[in-house]
């Protein structure tokens, strides 16, 4: 979804964002794994042969001048712009890493949200050039900042908290969620725990208030790169949804509930298995 309204996630999306699994979050390109030979180790390509002719008595070959995409992606040029390399920007979403700027490009890991990472400004078919471990990766444009992102940085927490009227009713898995939340978005001062509606009846959802687009989709990031950890079932957030299950579909849009409090758009709501 959160890849448009939640690209900001999008924190959002996945994204993300996304933002982890083994697939595209869902507002970045899909990717053929084919083409360009790539190396995990080495960040080159094996480029398509370079047309030449030939003249003279020997028929010394004289190479024709290079695509911009080969100019680009050659080793040399590769290794000129890590060396030059002096930005740093923060990653506000879950990326994948491509080995190249455009399609066909292998799929060499992801960038989770939250990372400071740093930059050649090189820019092709909307995909900007970042170095990792050393080598050059290339990351869908639009979700690199030069501030660090609501968040970011933030770990689980089983720490008590102000507000411990939250817990009634919550299972353990649910209170894990909700003090994690707690201490890693202080800004959020609200909050709904058990009732006798939906999920929440169990007591092992949580509704987490807030209407502003970039501290909810921050948080619904944080709660999708701690899923596994925190046992989660799903993720609520302006009208999408996300879950464990169906990671590699990333964000998934749901129908119109008929107000912004039933669509989500003023809480991120989560719950446990």
């Amino acid at each position: 979804m959160i890849a448009a309204p939640l690209a900001v996630l999008a924190t959002g999306a996945a994204v993300a964002a996304g933002v982890g699994g083994s697939t595209a979050s869902s507002d970045e390109p899909s990717v053929a794994d084919a083409g360009f030979s790539a190396s995990a180790d080495s960040g080159h390509h094996r480029l398509p042969a370079v047309s030449r002719d030939f003249s003279g008595e020997r028929g010394t070959p004289e190479a024709k001048d290079l695509s911009e995409l080969e100019a680009m992606l050659s080793p040399k040029a590769v290794a000129t712009a890590i060396r030059a390399a002096d930005k740093k920007l923060w990653s506000t979403a879950e990326l994948n890493l491509w080995s190249a700027p455009v399609d066909p490009a292998k799929k060499l890991g992801e960038l989770k949200a939250g990372k400071r990472v740093l930059v050649t400004g090189r820019k092709l078919e909307g995909r900007e050039e970042i170095v990792v471990a050393g080598q050059a990766r290339w990351v869908t444009v639009g979700y690199l900042s030069p501030d660090k992102p609501v968040g970011a940085g933030a770990g689980l927490s089983m720490e008590p908290c102000p507000d411990t009227s939250v817990e009634n009713g919550l299972t353990s898995g649910a209170v894990y969620v909700y003090r994690s939340v707690c201490h890693a978005f202080p800004q959020v001062t609200s909050y709904g725990g058990w009732d006798a509606h939906g999920e929440h009846a169990s007591g092992k959802a949580l509704d987490i208030m807030t209407s502003d687009v970039t501290l909810g989709t921050a948080i619904a990031e944080f709660l999708k790169a701690h899923a596994s950890e925190l046992g989660l079932y799903d993720v609520i957030w302006r009208q999408h949804i996300w879950t464990p299950e169906r990671a590699s579909e990333g964000w998934r849009a749901m129908p119109d509930r008929g107000s912004s409090t039933a669509n989500h758009y003023d809480h991120v709501h989560v719950s446990v298995n």
